[in-house]
This record gives structure tokens, sequence and C-alpha cells, in this order.
């Protein structure tokens, strides 16, 4: 039967059983009304009209799941259904075999079936780190880190590439992104830099349009992922850089420096917001209850929800693990859904205790639930809950990838340039260095892996590549510099950092380049010919004793999967238009150094040559 005949077959039934209903009840015949959906289920009432109507219905257990967000390794599906569990994240690296965005799909979805079987039918929201892309996914596009976004000073190109990242995320069903990072680093020993924008708060709150991408013009529109705006707040200005630390800062200056972004990230919609693990002169800020409820949820009017960091709560009296104390401050404090990632039972049991005992209200379980369900509707989980396969194909996409590769020739600031650069098209160059034909190093950590590392981790065009795709004659290598001769018109060193991520990444010591690099360096200027450096890192490093010795520098932060677009700017086919989101130090000694400070920089805040 033509589904236009079936659809008028049951127009003509239906309309018949009316008919027969009206005639049974003017003939007094009682006639039972069948029960139709819940409210809640009905897309036509209003989000606060059906988060009314679903909390009236839910037990004390089911809000406790809400506020309950394991890490997949952890839990099992029975155990979502039966634990009325409301979330569930993958931690940096923590990907199902194979880690194919196929198998990512699959994996949300038998996720999203034991969710959709508890009695209410709560669908979950699965939250990654997509901090530079889907990056933990291989085969992904991998953007450039923040710092080099920051660098680029482009909102509109930042917006793109939320929007770009979302639609991966979409593919493989994944709906919360624990990002942007919208710290303002203060200090570059801070193991975290590159995942600021910049160390004034105009840079991150400017580059806030990553939140406009990813949940697009409105929540539940087509590939929309619900943004996080973290580490709420200061995390940035902990004494020493430490991760994790403490900023000892009157509230003035925390207000002024560290709050803007949090600020601009409300205004455009964010749904939700992570707590820091750093503290605020001496309080955690899991527990800070003046800064998550008084100040961003009143105050700056947030209406999303507020989210621990990964095992943040067992920090806050500074002994390992979590006591039931500590679940109540935290709770108390405004934070309304808690990632615990393997200890989740007995999280739950805690908070159980303490609203049966009355030191957690149960108006404060109500409005944590009401924040989440909100955006539960808002996303349209509960009218398409599972992966939307349309968009597996743009993972990894050529569209996505030439994005990335405009915004990494976007990223690069040329701070030194002694005539050598642009380089000619047919010019003989040598290259050397660890960082020239590495993936995993000019990628950086939070890629595939939580502290990212060396070699072909996922695919993409090394620098290497994109240079030799750019010069004819192609370009000769070898990591260590030996090979090289005079015959050469120029050579490029591709020297840096290693991957690492947070707390793993802090420097207390010097910021220099390593050994090899060095050496590497020393055997291109032996050879007599032009030497460029391209710096691949996550902050400033300490070259000012070595900078006289070469002719070009690039810093090229961390560009992710497409090196070509550094081949771009060094072949000159996009002119250099970075310039620096952070103050670069003359010497590792001068840290924190930042604008306004009064130290005399290396190359100031917002430094950067073209090619005019």
């Amino acid at each position: 039967m033509h589904s236009s005949s079936a659809k008028a077959m049951w127009s003509g039934l239906l309309a018949l059983g009316v008919l027969a209903a009206l005639v049974l009840a003017a003939l007094g015949v009682p006639v039972r009304a069948e029960p139709g959906p819940a409210p809640y289920l009905d897309p036509q009432l209003s989000v606060e009209d059906r988060v009314d109507d679903l909390l009236d219905r839910m037990s004390l257990d089911e809000k406790l799941g809400q506020m309950t967000q394991p890490e997949r390794r952890y839990i099992t599906t029975e155990e979502i259904t039966r634990y009325r569990i409301g979330s569930v994240l993958s931690s940096g690296g923590s990907a199902p075999a194979p880690n194919t965005p196929e198998r990512w799909a699959d994996m949300y979805d038998e996720f999203q079936r034991a969710a959709l079987a508890q009695p209410l039918r709560v669908p979950l929201m699965y939250g990654v780190d997509a901090v530079h892309g889907h990056n933990t996914v291989v085969g992904a596009t991998i953007f450039p880190h923040n710092i080099g976004l920051g660098a680029s000073r482009d909102p509109a190109l930042v917006r793109e590439i939320g929007a770009a990242t979302a639609r991966e995320m979409a593919g493989t069903g994944v709906d919360w992104n624990f990002a942007p990072c919208v710290c303002v680093a203060r200090n570059d020993r801070w193991g975290r830099t590159y995942e600021s924008f910049g160390e004034v708060p105009e840079l991150p709150s400017m580059m806030t349009t990553l939140i406009e991408g990813l949940q697009g013009d409105e929540l539940g529109g087509p590939a929309s992922v619900l943004a996080t705006a973290k580490h709420y707040v200061g995390d940035g200005g902990t004494a020493g850089g430490d991760d994790r630390g403490d900023t000892r800062i009157p509230e003035r200056e925390l207000r002024a420096v560290h709050l803007p972004p949090f600020r601009a990230a409300v205004e455009r919609g964010v749904g939700s917001v992570m707590v820091s693990y750093s503290s605020w002169n001496g309080l955690k800020m899991h527990q800070n209850r003046y800064l998550i409820t008084d100040v961003l949820k009143r105050e700056l009017g947030f209406t999303g929800f507020v989210v621990s960091d990964y095992n943040g709560i067992d920090e806050i009296d500074g002994e390992p693990g979590f006591t039931r104390d500590e679940v109540a401050a935290a709770v108390n404090a405004g934070i309304d859904m808690v990632m615990v990632p393997t200890k989740w039972r007995r999280f739950i049991e805690y908070l159980r205790e303490g609203v049966k005992d009355g030191d957690v209200p149960m108006s404060r379980i109500d409005d944590a639930n009401r924040r989440i369900l909100a955006k539960k509707f808002e996303l349209g989980l509960f009218e398409h809950p599972m992966a939307d396969r349309e968009y597996l194909r743009t993972v990894g996409g050529a569209a996505h990838r030439e994005l990335a590769r405009r915004a990494v020739a976007e990223s690069q600031v040329l701070l030194k340039n002694d005539g050598v650069l642009p380089l000619d098209d047919h010019d003989k160059i040598f290259v050397a260095g660890g960082g020239a034909d590495d993936i995993g190093v000019q990628s950086g950590g939070w890629t595939i892996t939580w502290q990212g590392e060396q070699g072909p981790i996922t695919p993409g065009t090394t620098i290497l590549e994109g240079i030799r795709a750019a010069a004819d004659p192609p370009a000769s290598y070898s990591r260590d510099g030996t090979g090289v001769d005079g015959s050469y018109d120029a050579a490029i060193a591709v020297v840096g950092e290693k991957p690492y991520a947070e707390y793993h990444g802090d420097r207390t010591g010097d910021l220099g380049l390593d050994a090899d690099d060095l050496k590497a360096i020393e055997r291109l200027r032996a050879a007599d010919v032009p030497v460029i450096v391209v710096l691949v890192s996550g902050r400033p490093m300490d070259i000012a004793a070595e900078l006289p010795e070469w002719d070009a520098l690039v810093a090229s932060w961390l560009p992710g999967t497409e090196g070509a677009g550094v081949a771009d700017v060094l072949f000159g086919r996009t002119a250099p238009t970075g310039r620096l989101p952070v103050t670069w130090m003359r010497d590792s000694d001068q840290q924190p150094i930042n604008r306004g400070d009064g130290k005399e920089p290396l190359f100031p805040f917002g430094y950067g040559l073209t090619y005019d």
C-alpha cells in the first residue's frame, strides 16, 4: 500500500472513531479515555512546563542519578538503567575499541538505549574533551590549540571551528563538549598555557564565539552540542603557574582579569560551566559557594548547569578520595553534576544520606535537576536521542581539513625575518628537527590520548610533508641535521616541546629548547646557509640567547593535523598575520610576565611581523 493511501485510510478510521465516541457520549454511554503520553514528552510544550512535569514524576534516586557522571570504563549499560544515570564521559584517551567514528556511534547508542530503558525514559548526555577538534577520535580533524587561535585574532574563524567540531561530534553521537577553556594564562610555566587563548581577558572573551559554533544558533538545531566554559574561575592565575594551585589575588583582580571571559560565555548562552581544580586565596573552587552560586548563577545570570572537574570534589579537604562532607559541600556550593568517574555508587550513597539527614536541601537537588533537564530538552534529546550518523562522513573530511589548514596559517606568528622569508617554490630546502615529521608532536596534548604522544597517532599532514608539497625540488630531511651542506638555499629547523597536558606539563625550571634541538640547529648553522626556526610549542620558550644566530623565527604553536598551513606561510601563499597572544619573556626567570607589568620582554604582547 502506498504511504498516501495508508495515511488516508488511517485518517478515515480516526475520523470514524471520533464520530463514534461523540455519538456514544450523546447517548450517555460512558467512554473510557485512553491515557496519552506524559506532558514532558510533548515537544509542543515549553521547556519549563516539560521540566516541571518530569520533576514531579521523579523519585529521589532518579534525581540523584541525573547529578552523577561516571566514566565509560567504570559503568555498564545495566547499571545506567538501574541507577538512572544521567550522563557518562570519556576522560582523556578513553575510547572504544577499535577507535573509529563508527564504533563511537555504536557505543553512544548502546549507552543511550540503556538510559531510555529507565521507566521515565530520560536520555543521557555524553561528554568529552573535544578541545581542538573531536581529538580523542582517530581520524578526526585536529585544529590548532587555543593559544594558536588566540594568535589569529579571528573570532569568526573560531566560530567555524566550533561548528566543524560539533558536526564531527554529532556523527559519533557525543552531545556535550568540555570546551572552550576560557582561562586567562598569566604564567607560561603552567601546563595548560596552550589551552588559553591569551594572557588578557579580552582574547578569551572574544573567542567565546566557539560556543556559538558548537551550540548553533540555538540548542537542538542541526549538529548542536552543549558547550562548556572552563575552568571557573582563576585557574590561569595560580602562584608559580602551578596547575591545581592557589590564585592568591584580591577580588578586584579576579573580577578584572579572570571573570570577564565567563561573563562573555554566559552572554553567548553557554550551556554548562566546569569548576576549576584550583583555589582562590586558599579556598577550593569546588566548595566556593560565593563564586559559584552568588556570582556565576545570580550575578552573571547563568541558567545552565555547573559540572565538577574529574574527581574534583576529592580535593576539597586535601586528602585522597571524597567524603560525605565533601559531597555536601560541593553540591551546596552550587555544583549541579559531579564528574565522579569510578566511585559513583559511593557518591550517590553519600548524597542520598546528605539529603535524608538535611545536610543538602531538597530544593538544591531540584534546582540541579531543573538545570540539567532543561538542557536535555533544549538539545532535543527526548525527540532525537541517538547518534546522527549522517554526520559521520564529516569526520576528518576534506572541508574540515581545509578549514584547519587555514586556521594553522592564520595562527603563525612571524617573530624575526632577516630577509629569508618567504621562501621561493624553487629554493633548495633542507629540513631538520624532531617536530618536522611528527603528527603527534605538532598536535600536542589532548590528541587521541590525554597527554598526547609522539608519532603517527592519527591521519594528517606533517609540517615536512607540507613543505615538500610546496617545494620543487622536494626538500631534504634528517631529524638531527646531518647531511646539510652549503648547496642549500635555506634550512628549516622544526623544534620545540614534546606533547603534554595539564599538570604533567608544568615546567618549574628551564623553559629552553632541549639539547637535541640545539644540536640540530647548530649543524644547520655550520653549513653557512640561512636558518629558519619553526617553533612548535604550547607556550613561549627561552630562546633569547640563540635568536641572534637565526635568520628567521616563526612561532607555530601546536598546529594540529594540517601541517601544510605552516608551509603556506613559509612559502608566502598566505601572508603571516598572527600576533602574539602572550608576552614573550627574555629568560625563564621573568615568569610571570604579562602586558603592562613593567617588565621588558623579548617580544611584547601583540607583536607579529608580516611580509609587507
